[in-house]
């Protein structure tokens, strides 16, 4: 079995890549989505996560996540 980590992001440069990283221990696959980040998230996100998406933050966790799946 295959476990996939869906992470939904703001402003997390600081503590991103260091997640991901934790995470590769049982994830065998991690999607990182973007929602709105000004801090340079999204770059590692794209260096660092196996795929990456973007989506405009409505308030709306659930949303945010069913695009991310």
């Amino acid at each position: 079995m295959e476990l996939s980590l869906c992470m939904i992001v703001k402003n997390e440069a600081d503590v991103l890549e260091r997640a991901v990283e934790n995470a590769r221990v049982f994830a065998d696959e991690i999607v990182v989505v973007d929602t709105g980040s000004t801090d340079g998230t999204k770059a590692i996100a794209k260096r660092v996560a196996d795929k990456t998406g973007e989506f405009k933050w409505r308030d709306d966790f659930a949303a945010a996540r069913n695009y991310a799946d």
